[in-house]
């Protein structure tokens, strides 16, 4: 977000364009990644994962995408994960305004052999387009290579693969950008000084492990962060309970603790209540859903969480359904400096840009802090 939006009136605002522009509900305009307006029903219409193709009745796009006479489908981490669920939603909901069939296939599990499974699936199903949010960064490239050597257009989102396995990655932020984000918020936190622990989601998540390399190296060049010391990368596999199990065991293994930064939104949830139910003195910061996260944030010592950080993840659904609309009409092919518009997303059009690996990838937008100042606005909108 380029400047910080806590107005009723904008919000009310951005919901009325979505909902003439999306029927039943869609992501409005990414602002900061995380400024859009979108009612809570939304996240419910998503499809449960059992690969039902919806067909929409409405053509009527913003912008000149059409995804009329293809079908798109996107493949979530698991199925169960709120934060999942809204990338769907975004997904999804552009698509059928688009005119397109959108299929959602949430893997039961958040492994690479259940995304497999599907993406399987939908190849022998013939769609246009796959966009998948990786659970791992190479056991998917040989089912990947697959699908584009059939003629579907792969993209991912969220957490990438290896680039010749895809097209293009939708980015919900620089990586740079969320590390610098994270070390910050953890030196603020302890007071510049004191130690501190990560928990992820699984080793194997190309973003999880990208952000926490990014902090870590921010951290190793710069004198000021010399006194805050990592106790360990602990990792809660997005699953609720071994979040929960981890955040304890990170309690009892490090008694001086002083944070704990989790760049998962499963994890900060799970470990924000095992802090908050403990009283513990253990503050708490990373990537959360402001609608999960609202009774945790607060600057007191009855709140674990100080203040925390996400974009929109119906904006990164909805920037991914554009994507993939492009690239089946061949408006872009993920080549660097490729340009698409995104109907009324805040930064369109987006341009394909390169990143430090030189793969290709669309940025979102910058992340956005979540505080006490902001929480119950933004608690009522994703």
């Amino acid at each position: 977000m380029k400047r910080k939006v806590v107005s009723t009136m904008l919000c009310a605002a951005m919901a009325a364009g979505l909902l003439a522009g999306c029927g039943s509900g869609s992501s409005s305009s990414a602002a900061s990644s995380a400024s859009s307006a979108s009612s809570a029903e939304t996240t419910e219409a998503v499809a449960s994962g059992s690969g039902e193709a919806v067909k929409s009745g409405s053509t009527a796009a913003a912008g000149t995408a059409d995804a009329s006479g293809h079908t798109y489908a996107i493949v979530t981490k698991s199925a169960g994960n709120p934060y999942n669920e809204r990338e769907a939603s975004g997904f999804k909901d552009t698509i059928e305004a688009l005119g397109g069939t959108c299929i959602v296939q949430n893997p039961e599990q958040a492994t690479a052999d259940a995304q497999i499974s599907v993406i399987n699936s939908l190849i022998s199903q013939k769609v246009d387009s796959i966009a998948v949010a990786a659970n791992d960064a190479n056991a998917l490239s040989a089912v990947l290579q697959q699908a584009m050597d059939a003629g579907i257009k792969v993209m991912t989102l969220d957490s990438d693969v290896e680039a010749s396995s895809r097209m293009v990655f939708c980015n919900q932020a620089g990586v740079k950008e969320v590390g610098q984000a994270l070390i910050d918020a953890v030196y603020d936190i302890t007071g510049g000084e004191g130690e501190y622990a990560i928990l992820s989601a699984t080793s194997q998540a190309t973003n999880q492990n990208s952000w926490i390399d990014a902090m870590k190296s921010i951290a190793e060049s710069d004198d000021k962060y010399s006194e805050l010391v990592l106790d360990e990368v602990a990792y809660g596999d997005d699953e609720p309970q071994k979040s929960t199990d981890q955040t304890q065991a990170l309690l009892q293994k490090y008694p001086n603790l002083k944070v704990i930064c989790s760049p998962t939104t499963v994890g900060i949830s799970a470990a924000a209540k095992v802090l908050q139910d403990q009283n513990s003195s253990v503050k708490l910061t990373g990537l959360g859903l402001p609608s999960e996260m609202k009774e945790y944030i607060g600057d007191d010592d009855s709140h674990s969480c100080p203040y925390m950080f996400l974009w929109n993840p119906i904006d990164l659904g909805k920037l991914a359904a554009y994507t993939s609309v492009a690239l089946v009409n061949g408006q872009i092919t993920g080549a660097e400096g490729d340009t698409f518009e995104a109907g009324d997303m805040e930064n369109s059009p987006y341009t394909v840009t390169k990143n430090a690996d030189g793969a290709t990838e669309i940025i979102l937008g910058p992340p956005y802090k979540f505080d006490p100042s902001n929480i119950d606005e933004w608690a009522e909108v994703y």
